[in-house]
């Protein structure tokens, strides 16, 4: 096992021993298991996944959206870093997708490339939570 730590600047997300942890990077999905070796890497906008124990089935698997990161791999112990990190749980599904909607709005009537920049992000954000929010919704079925 390894102990994995999520840690957002509201304080620790996740941290307990867990099997297996994907995350994005900036060269693609990487999964992270015992014994991995030494690592320090950047993390991208996108889904981090936990899977607690070597038999659990996907549908077990724990979702969280994330804006990137920075992660360390040492000893059997992952620490991940990022400014917020939403479980699927913690998604709504239906506001998501209102504030998805809402920062395209803003992305077609920005008036300067800051403004555009600002509600690109938002749309990039919104549309993790909203794949986050879906992976749930997969999971119940």
């Amino acid at each position: 096992m390894i102990t994995f730590e999520l840690v957002t600047l509201n304080g620790t997300k996740f941290g307990e021993e867990v099997y297996e942890v994907i995350l994005p990077t900036l060269n693609g999905a990487i999964g992270v298991l015992p014994g991995h070796m030494p690592l320090v890497s950047v993390i991208t906008r996108g889904v981090i996944s936990v899977r607690r124990t070597p038999t659990a089935p996907d549908d077990e698997v724990e979702h969280y959206a994330t804006a990137g990161g920075v992660l360390e791999v040492r000893d059997n112990v992952m620490r991940v870093l990022v400014d917020e990190a939403d479980h699927a749980d913690e998604i709504s599904e239906a506001e998501a997708e209102k504030a998805f909607e809402r920062a395209k709005q803003m992305r077609s009537e920005a008036k300067d490339q800051v403004s555009l920049e600002k509600a690109q992000a938002m749309i990039d954000r919104h549309a993790t939570r909203l794949q986050v929010a879906g992976l749930r919704r997969k999971k119940r079925r």
